[in-house]
C-alpha cells in the first residue's frame, strides 16, 4: 500500500467512512472529523509510519504541519517519512 492509500484509510476509519468516499480534496470538516478525531488520526498516522507529526492540538492553527486537506495531510507524511530515512 502506498503512503496516500495508507494515510486515506487511516482518515476514513476515523470518520467511519469508505476509503473511496475520502478524496485528497475533502477537508477534515467535510469528513465530519472533530478535533478529537483529528488528533486520534495524528497518532494512528504516528504510529503507522513510525513518524512524529510536528502537531499542537491545542493550537492546531500554529502548527507549521498543514491539516487544510487529505492531499496537504498527504504532502506532509510523505516528507517526514522522506525525512525519516
Amino acid at each position: 500500500m502506498s503512503i496516500t492509500d495508507r494515510v486515506i484509510a487511516i482518515i476514513a476509519e476515523q470518520a467511519v467512512l469508505e476509503p473511496s468516499d475520502v478524496t485528497p480534496e475533502s477537508t477534515l470538516e467535510d469528513l465530519g472529523i472533530d478535533s478529537l478525531g483529528l488528533v486520534e488520526s495524528i497518532f494512528a498516522i504516528e504510529e503507522e509510519f513510525d513518524i512524529t507529526v510536528p502537531f499542537n492540538a491545542n493550537e492546531p492553527t500554529a502548527s507549521d504541519f498543514d491539516i487544510s486537506n487529505v492531499a496537504a495531510i498527504i504532502a506532509g507524511i510523505e516528507k517526514l517519512v522522506a525525512e525519516k530515512v
